[in-house]
């Protein structure tokens, strides 16, 4: 029997599993009848939490484990674990930057295309057999337009990069000017929506970005403008946002995440100018297999003591 005890918040891919279980004496929280029953029985000798970005660590669930040593996330978002508890009770916390940055871009820039050429609606009437009988209406290009990026962090700037090769010009609301960009910095996210064509979403979750994107934004992107979401469900108000959608404030939205994921908001499903996506911006096997690695690398580097390869607390 392995030594080290581990809790897992939620299953990881196969692959993953196996070289977990064969290293760790690992507790599945996400399968146990009863979590409060599993959490006192084995909390003493639980030393590590490996969690997902969407399930993370509260304190709550921490303060039950008195040996925890390090909670170690598949994901780049932390917000869902309470980095203030960790940081004050001396529990170390990893994630997996990079690794995905590359798949978020493309999906960011796959959801633009999706919306503004509406390639979903081409295909239903091309399955549905109305090719010739009924007209593709005309849609949006995306080339040579005006792209607003609220967040200019990694995948930000990969957004941007994408974006820079389809010819359009580029402005980018941040917590500040990042002088390693040659795009124009915009400090008032609403400015940056009347201006743009298209607003990409990629800030970080937490309280300072909740409802980022509300009503007034919504109405500055106006009824051309399209709105792609490939940050966390928390920075869209969603109740703007599907008002937006229905009175058409404005033209269109991308969408990879959502509140109450994955029970979205029914009305989603009535719309015909959203793309729908599930969570799935990082859903390629070969950005899984490296998030999974680099948990299992922060894992192994701390029961080594070694420096954490990508230590957030």
């Amino acid at each position: 029997m392995p030594e080290v005890e581990i809790l897992m918040a939620g299953a990881y891919p196969e692959w993953d599993m196996v070289d977990l279980e064969a290293t760790y004496r690992v507790h599945r929280l996400w399968e146990a009848a009863d979590r409060q029953e599993l959490i006192s029985r084995a909390g003493k000798d639980i030393r590590a939490i490996a969690t997902r970005g969407e399930l993370g660590a509260s304190a709550e669930l921490m303060a039950q484990l008195p040996n925890l040593e390090i909670v170690s996330c598949y994901g780049v978002g932390t917000d869902a674990i309470d980095l203030s508890y960790a940081r004050a009770n001396g529990i170390r916390v990893t994630n997996t930057p990079d690794v995905l940055t590359e798949d978020v871009a493309d999906i960011a820039l796959g959801l633009l295309l999706a919306t503004a050429r509406q390639i979903p609606q081409a295909d239903v009437l091309v399955r549905s057999g109305q090719w010739g009988s009924v007209a593709m209406p005309l849609v949006t290009r995306v080339s040579g337009k005006k792209v607003g990026i609220a967040g200019m962090g990694r995948i930000g700037k990969a957004i941007a990069k994408r974006a820079a090769a389809f010819g359009c010009d580029i402005s980018y609301f941040a917590r500040h000017d990042h002088q390693d960009v040659a795009y124009t910095y915009e400090p008032d996210l609403v400015a940056l929506a009347a201006w743009a064509d298209f607003l990409i979403v990629i800030v970080p979750g937490g309280e300072a970005t909740v409802k980022i994107i509300n009503a007034e934004v919504l109405r500055a992107l106006g009824p051309n403008g399209i709105l792609i979401n490939v940050s966390r469900g928390t920075t869209v108000d969603e109740e703007a946002l599907i008002a937006a959608l229905q009175d058409r404030t404005i033209q269109a939205a991308g969408l990879d995440v959502f509140l109450n994921e994955p029970r979205i908001d029914a009305r989603f499903l009535t719309l015909q100018n959203v793309v729908l996506q599930p969570h799935h911006g990082s859903g390629t096997v070969e950005t899984r297999k490296a998030m999974g690695q680099l948990v299992r690398d922060n894992l192994a580097a701390h029961f080594a003591g070694r420096a954490l390869p990508t230590p957030v607390v």
